[in-house]
């Protein structure tokens, strides 16, 4: 019997995080789910008002990734967050993907048909680090 993949065992927010794990548990990229929440704004007493918990973190590249497939005029609240973390955190690498990188992703690796039509030819996504597809072994 087979061990399930890291993804298998998570509950996710959304689909488009946990097919973007699939694609990780697939590449061997070593992920966790959630694993921080950065505080971005404090009320006179302290308390959190407002934070930002990016979807993933990738530990061997040192790079969070938050995944957004919402329409790109309602990302701007999330670009706000990731750009607070940046300055309070200069050490801190965050990058958003946004969805068209997500359904570049979908039709480039054959996860699942996107529910809405790419437009254009897919673009690399550079996510700072190279990817290379995992080893097949040959079978005699």
């Amino acid at each position: 019997m087979t061990e399930p993949l890291p993804h298998e065992g998570v509950r996710f927010a959304h689909n488009s995080e946990r097919q973007f794990a699939r694609l990780l548990d697939f590449y061997g990229i070593v992920w966790e789910y959630e694993p921080r929440t950065f505080v971005l704004e404090r009320d006179r007493h302290g308390n959190p008002v407002q934070a930002f918990t990016p979807d993933f973190l990738l530990p061997e590249h040192d790079l969070f990734i938050e995944i957004t497939t919402m329409n790109q005029r309602l990302v701007t609240k999330k670009n706000r967050k990731a750009r607070r973390v940046r300055e309070l955190h200069p050490e801190v690498r965050v990058k958003v993907l946004y969805q068209r990188d997500y359904l570049h992703l979908l039709v480039k690796y054959g996860l699942e048909p996107p529910s809405q039509q790419v437009l254009g030819e897919p673009q690399p996504l550079d996510l700072g680090f190279r990817v290379e597809p995992p080893a097949i072994a040959e079978t005699a």
